[in-house]
């Protein structure tokens, strides 16, 4: 399979009304995260679909010609491919491709939808492997940081949340909107889980807590409890 077939299925989907909702989505202005980012208007079930038909038959040398195009949706499914591949028994191989090539992982839906199916469960069944995350959450690179925070999820979905917390600690002066809220939805989904755990770290880093991120991570508890929290106020009855 080449990377040039993908490539024409991509553009096959592509519709003006899409690639519209794409560039209004992301954040396109000047210095903006997507400034240079390009769109063509593909939905994600359609590159999923794509990928899923794919993945068995491509090699890395052509999958380099779709994680490194200037089209955003090529990216994406180039990224899709590889989870799919991580997940059909070669999660070495893929691991350490995609962590030579993390250039290509360059928007948070980029991040979100392949940094926790590779390098979160390659990390959480080699934790040796983990001072990774300590590297790239104190990178000037907005991407290697959301990386970092957005790995742990696969941690969280097996009731791990020490990484999470410790890496959340690093985390709590970042300056970036896209970091505060990547972090109040690692924190929310440990609520979910354990909610005592989320409460203390909020209780204990509250005066450091951008309010993005805690405006995300309370978001499951129940409304008079939500507005205590907003306001520094614990202990809250049911």
């Amino acid at each position: 399979m080449s990377a040039q077939t993908i490539i024409t299925q991509l553009n096959s989907f592509a519709t003006a009304e899409r690639k519209k909702q794409n560039q209004y989505y992301f954040k396109m202005g000047p210095g903006q995260y997507s400034e240079f980012d390009q769109f063509i208007g593909v939905r994600m079930a359609q590159i999923r679909s794509i990928a899923k038909q794919t993945y068995q038959h491509i090699g890395f040398d052509e999958i380099d010609q779709l994680i490194n195009h200037t089209i955003h949706e090529i990216r994406h499914c180039g990224l899709i491919i590889l989870v799919y591949q991580y997940q059909s028994g070669h999660q070495h191989e893929v691991f350490e491709y995609y962590i030579n090539n993390l250039q290509a992982v360059n928007n948070w839906d980029l991040v979100d939808n392949s940094t926790p199916h590779i390098i979160g469960d390659y990390l959480f069944n080699h934790p040796a492997q983990l001072p990774l995350l300590n590297d790239w959450v104190v990178s000037s690179n907005l991407w290697l940081r959301r990386i970092a925070i957005v790995a742990t999820f696969a941690f969280i979905k097996q009731n791990n949340f020490e990484p999470t917390l410790s890496i959340g600690k690093l985390l709590l002066n970042d300056s970036a909107d896209l970091i505060h809220k990547a972090l109040g939805w690692m924190l929310r989904e440990i609520y979910k889980r354990d909610s005592n755990t989320c409460k203390t770290f909020l209780e204990e880093n509250y005066a450091q807590l951008p309010r993005t991120t805690l405006r995300y991570a309370i978001e499951r508890m129940q409304a008079h409890e939500r507005q205590h929290y907003l306001k520094g106020i614990f202990n809250v009855p049911n």
